[in-house]
């Protein structure tokens, strides 16, 4: 690990004002993605700003409703929060489904969104990358693929994003908030993570050096009844080869509402506007729901060894929302 220096913010101002100084440092959170990027040289830091000790750690309602999230707060925290569980469930079953207890407890909500994808072509410093070194070429569109992204993707970069957190965050609607020198800002979830196209080493839309501070959930009675279900290749932890994020607000048999966000099929989390066009007025009935899928999956482009994750995907589609709607019936 190439050496480094390491500076403790105390406040959000100071932090920024560090790290701007800086022209080669990262901030530090729970540090359990960066540090072992680290490790591997992906990440040569000459400073690390360690903010986990700003005032930013709080779960706190807002006045519509909605949920304001503090960027230090742990995965453990925003998982056991009882207003987390209780409006957005799918939330909390989002979290626990990624990595271990003792990774949950380190981790923060700030670095669980930007923590990096794990294509292994990614993480071997000795290889191309396009999203590592840009114009290096992806050794992955013919080679090892099979967990790779089928929606979104381009010849230049075909890996997956790799949080759960951040699938259940897209389904309701959740903002950033970001601090720089310039002041303060905010992006939709949605739109922090930029198509990856020519460029996969562009991977946000936040300005340099910003410092996310919060995260807010809007208020979404639809959210009240709704699942996080994720699909990976062995029991213990592991990241996901599909998962799903859903909600259906459903009244006299038809959907009122529908919430419904895809996981490890782009490299971002993936918002499925054409699943919930179809659903929304719709009988809440199964072939609304294999509608809906296909309508999402229509433009997925699968490479040779990925194509079963497009049949994952509409049967995971398809078992969630008939789960939610089975509930709602009883």
């Amino acid at each position: 690990m190439k050496e480094f220096d390491y500076r403790r913010a105390h406040d959000v101002t100071g932090a920024v004002a560090l790290l701007a100084a800086a022209p080669d440092a990262r901030f530090l959170g729970g540090g359990t993605n960066l540090v072992d990027l680290m490790k591997t040289g992906v990440e040569r830091p000459a400073l690390l700003v360690d903010v986990r000790e700003l005032p930013l750690d709080r779960v706190e309602s807002t006045a519509d409703g909605g949920l304001r999230i503090g960027a230090t707060v742990t995965n453990s925290d925003l998982a056991a929060h009882p207003e987390v569980r209780r409006r957005y469930p799918a939330l909390t079953q989002a979290v626990l489904a990624g990595a271990s207890g003792q990774l949950r407890n380190m981790a923060t909500v700030g670095g669980n969104l930007l923590q990096r994808t794990r294509c292994g072509y990614f993480t071997d410093v000795g290889g191309p990358c396009n999203k590592r070194v840009p114009g290096s070429g992806c050794p992955a569109v013919a080679g090892e693929h099979h967990n790779h992204a089928v929606l979104g993707a381009s010849d230049h970069c075909v890996a997956v994003y790799p949080s759960d957190m951040g699938v259940a965050l897209t389904a309701f609607d959740a903002q950033v908030a970001y601090e720089t020198l310039d002041g303060p800002g905010e992006v939709p979830l949605t739109d922090l993570y930029l198509p990856v196209g020519d460029t996969p080493h562009r991977e946000t839309a936040l300005p340099p050096g910003a410092l996310i501070t919060h995260i807010t959930l809007p208020a979404a009675p639809v959210a009240a009844d709704s699942r996080y279900r994720k699909v990976r290749e062995r029991a213990s932890y592991a990241f996901a080869i599909g998962s799903v994020a859903a909600a259906l607000d459903i009244e006299g048999g038809r959907i009122r509402e529908a919430r419904l966000a895809l996981g490890a099929v782009a490299s971002r989390p993936w918002r499925a506007r054409a699943a919930e066009a179809v659903l929304t007025g719709a009988p809440a009935t199964g072939a609304t729901f294999a509608a809906a899928a296909d309508a999402e999956l229509a433009a997925a482009r699968p490479l040779p060894d990925n194509g079963y994750k497009v049949t994952l995907m509409r049967n995971l589609v398809v078992s969630v929302l008939t789960e939610l709607a089975e509930g709602d019936a009883r």
